[in-house]
Order: C-alpha cells, then structure tokens, then sequence
C-alpha cells in the first residue's frame, strides 16, 4: 500500500494542486493540520521516548528506490516525527528561547511555501523584494528613530541598504562584522581593500598585527564563528569577566587601549542587548563612548532583547542601541515568527555596500536584488511573516506581550525568593532569569563558610541541579535548561543553574508554580540531595575548613 508506482502521471499528480477540497491531497492536508493541532494543543511537553529509540526509525542510509503515496508518507510523519517532537508550545515548557507561534502562522506558511520566491533575485521574488526592504525599514525605524525624509530617500534605493535579512543571529553577527571589517580595511591609494586583497595584504598595509572584537563572557557563541569565518581568528575575540552579567565599559576602555597599544587595531566592541543565559543589558550608551574613543564599530547583538523596543515602559533598558553602527534583531524571538527570522540593521545605509557584489548570470550592477548586500544567497520569503506579524500585532500589541513576559519573571523571581529550598541566582532584567534548588539549611551554610568549603558546597549543590533537570526533562511534562556562570553571589565560581524564559505568552503562575513543585519533589528524592546535605551536617569538616 505504502510503494507508489513509478510513472509520470504519478510524478505530475503529486505536483499539480488538488482538484476539488474532497481531494485525497486536500484530505491529507486537512488530517496533517488536525493532527499537528492535537499535538500543539497537549500540555505534555515529550513523550518519555529516549533518543536512542526515535534513531532507530532514522537509520536507512539509502535513498528510497520506489516513490510512496503522500497519505503513507504523511502517516509515517505523524507517527515517527510529530509523535516525538518537542512541544515549545506548551506554557511549562520554559527552558529555551523557542515559544508558542500565534496560529496565523499556520495558513499564512502556505503563502511562503507555495509561492516558493528565491529573494536573491528581483527575477524571483518580485513584491517580495519591496516586502522585505519595508520590513527592515520598519525594524531600522524602530531602533533608530530617522526622519520621514530619511526613509523615503533609502528605503527602496538600489544604491542604499538599510540592512540584511537572514536565517538568524549567527548570519546577522556575521554579517553585521563583515560590512565592519571591510569598512576598516577598505581601499586606499595603493590598496585595493581586504575584500579584494585578503586579510594578510590588509594588515600589511595598514601596519597592524591583529585585528579584534571585544565583548563579555556573556557575550554568544556566534561571535566566536564569525571571528573565525571573517579570518580575524578565535584567539582575537577579547571575552572580559562579566561577574555581574554585563560588560564594565572602564574595563573596556582599559582592555581596549592596551590592545591597540601592542600594535592590534580593535575592529568592534560588541554589546549584548539581552544576553542568552541571563536576558542581561549591557551598558550600551557607555560602551558607544568607549567605541568612539577607541575609533572602532559598536555592534549591538539584540537578538533577543531587541523586540523590547516596542515597549513604552521598558525600551529605556536598552538606551543607546540607537548608537550603535549596527544592530542584530531576531524575529523568531520574541516577535513570535517561525524559524528562520533574523535582521542585521545599519545605521548608515552606505555601509552594506562594503560587501556588496556582483554575478553577471544573477547580481546585477544598479540592480534591485537584496542578494547583492547579504552573505546569503538563495533565500526563501519569511520577511512576509515578519510583515504580517508587524501587522497583525502591531506595534501595542507587542507592546502588551512583551511587558506581560518582563512582568511575568519578575513574578517568578519573587516566586522563587519566597519558596523553600529554591536560590535566585540572577534577577531578571528582561524575561530570564536563572535560579537552582538549594535546601534552605544549605543556604544559610554558604554564608557563614570559607571559599574553599563554599565551592566544595557549590559543586555538590551542581550535581543536585544536573540530576534535577536531567529528571524533569525525561519525565517530559515540564522543561526548564540549565547553564553554567558566575553569579553575583559566587563570582569567582561557575556554578551550574536553571535557566528560565518567559515568553510564552500562554505560562501562567500556576504553571510556575507547578514547575516548582515538580523540582522540588525531584529534588528531595535524588541521592545528590541526600549527599549534599549529610555533606553540609559533618560539622567536623566544616569545622576544619
């Protein structure tokens, strides 16, 4: 039943559309979306089927030699992937920044799919290109704030680009210190720039030994790769200790000086608008000071505290963003868009033609293809789903979800002092914030401890959260993650946390409160829990500490 003949006319029925809404291709679309619906609508966050299980069903390394009819196919979906996927629509599920989709994402995806529009190329996308352009000029309107005459004048000129989308953060970091460095070791008389001439040429014209980018620890790891892809190397990424989450810009400066006093040129200071593990700000307005002191480009990665900017009463904590030569924003975030929605914004629409270029088959020069400024090529058309989403929403309707979910982990922070055996270990300045299970004796030991005995007690306390969120996640009706950072309470020790996002606009306080619960249950019945406490009640040991 499941082996399709091998023939044209069942190859041309599979791509021509349904003829009539009783189709069995209609049918099938109609039990897929009923099926993913069901599935959306659990509570239940994974089924407690190990990994090693659902490998089992993806083992055949061979291409199928027959076709299969799409109503099998359709089933085998349903059963091995669906079934088995993660649900990062339920309101307990809470770990990562992945959250519920507003349902009009689901009719609207067919729009997408079945134009199936390539915006490299004004010869593939059409109305898509001046789509895309004005939902970077509304996304660069938001951060920067320019005139009418401004935005008249560049949101749809060939020669001008307000900035890239692309499939993410990592692009948009990459892409945003790729227009930087070409901008930095550009053409000079004698030079043809480090676009054409390669990096090794550059710093020999321009006298420097390295070249380097400047953030936090707390600063993502795609900051790492995009050092490494632009040939800057991961040696020159300058990561300073950020013990209270942020980037000190003094230290900066400092660290800044002494860079380029040993024959470097610093490329970029990068300040986080929302750090991944904390939701933590950095300083941005001072750190705009320090890059202009240093004289190199101020990247602002806000792909996820980015969309705070729609909001009246919380925008301020991300007070100098408008500085910033350029700005990552991911829309997949908290602007509640499918995968695959990130945006490097410009400041300066002249300086995206630092990497623009040119393929006579496709790229052409004067042209109108936004393939010609970004480090993507082919790309399909999810700009629609950010321009449908600005619309749907607008700009008070992202307001009200996005102070709902600040207001929701202040909550839970609150939450979380107030419970019994739980530690708040950084407090929320957007919607994250981290906290761990720390029986209540625990905590009052820690204070009156040397540090040697405080991170003896840390490591155990460490175990305690692995086994917890290890449990909590196999059990699969809640999930929170887990990290490893400084807190301000034990700066000079990594110690290991849960990690919580609230961005699910659907997470009640009863589901928080549950979750807690859960862990708390977990927590009492582990043998870490047990360990950690006969280790803190040997007040022999403590006594020799």
């Amino acid at each position: 039943m499941g082996e399709a003949q091998v023939s044209l006319e069942h190859l041309f029925r599979v791509f021509t559309k349904p003829e009539h809404k009783d189709s069995k291709l209609a049918q099938i679309e109609q039990h897929l979306s009923d099926n993913i619906l069901d599935f959306l609508s659990q509570h239940v966050v994974t089924k407690k089927t190990s990994l090693e299980e659902i490998e089992k069903d993806f083992s055949d390394s061979k291409v199928p030699e027959s076709p299969e009819f799409v109503s099998t196919h359709a089933e085998s979906l349903l059963d091995k992937l669906v079934a088995h996927s993660v649900n990062t629509y339920s309101p307990t599920f809470i770990g990562h920044m992945t959250s519920a989709l507003p349902y009009f994402h689901l009719p609207l995806s067919k729009l997408m799919v079945g134009l199936n529009q390539n915006l490299v190329k004004i010869e593939t996308s059409k109305a898509f290109t001046p789509l895309e352009r004005q939902v970077i000029g509304m996304m660069h309107n938001l951060v920067y704030d320019q005139s009418e005459a401004f935005y008249n004048k560049h949101l749809h000129s060939a020669a001008h680009s307000l900035g890239a989308f692309c499939s993410g953060g990592t692009i948009a970091n990459i892409t945003a210190l790729w227009v930087a460095r070409n901008k930095m070791l550009g053409p000079q008389k004698g030079f043809s720039g480090v676009s054409k001439a390669g990096l090794a040429a550059a710093y020999r014209h321009y006298d420097i030994n390295n070249l380097g980018v400047m953030c936090s620890k707390r600063g993502h790891y795609s900051l790492s790769k995009a050092v490494d892809v632009l040939g800057i190397g991961r040696e020159q990424l300058i990561t300073l200790p950020a013990p209270h989450q942020t980037l000190d810009p003094a230290k900066a400066l400092r660290a800044g000086k002494r860079y380029q006093e040993e024959g470097n040129k610093l490329l970029a200071i990068v300040g986080v608008g929302g750090t991944t593990e904390t939701g933590h700000v950095d300083p941005l307005d001072e750190l705009a000071d320090v890059a202009k002191e240093l004289g190199c480009w101020f990247h602002v990665d806000a792909a996820w505290g980015g969309a705070t900017l729609f909001s009246s009463r919380y925008r301020s904590r991300l007070k100098g963003i408008e500085r910033a030569d350029s700005v990552t924003i991911d829309a997949h975030k908290q602007m509640y868009v499918p995968m695959g929605a990130g945006m490097a914004l410009f400041k300066d629409p002249q300086n995206a033609n630092a990497v623009r270029h040119h393929a006579q088959y496709i790229l052409r020069a004067g042209s109108k293809d936004l393939g010609a400024t970004t480090l993507e090529g082919s790309r399909n058309g999810m700009a629609m789903m950010v321009y449908s989403a600005l619309h749907i929403f607008g700009r008070k309707g992202y307001e009200l979800l996005i102070d709902r979910s600040i207001d929701k982990a202040s909550d839970f922070a609150n939450m979380i002092d107030k419970a019994q055996d739980f530690e708040l270990t950084t407090s929320p300045t957007l919607s994250l914030l981290t906290y761990r299970v720390c029986p209540q004796e625990v905590q009052q030991k820690l204070k009156h401890v040397n540090a040697k005995m405080r991170n003896a007690i840390n490591q155990k306390i460490d175990a305690l959260v692995v086994a917890v969120q290890k449990q909590q996640r196999e059990a699969g009706k809640s999930f929170v993650s887990r990290t490893r950072l400084e807190a301000p309470d034990y700066p000079s020790q990594c110690i290991t946390v849960f990690r919580v996002v609230l961005a699910n606009p659907l997470t009640s306080h009863n589901d928080l409160a549950a979750i807690l619960a859960e862990q708390h249950l977990i927590a009492k019945e582990t043998q870490a829990w047990k360990e950690l406490i006969d280790f803190v009640s040997d007040e022999a040991l403590l006594a020799s500490a």
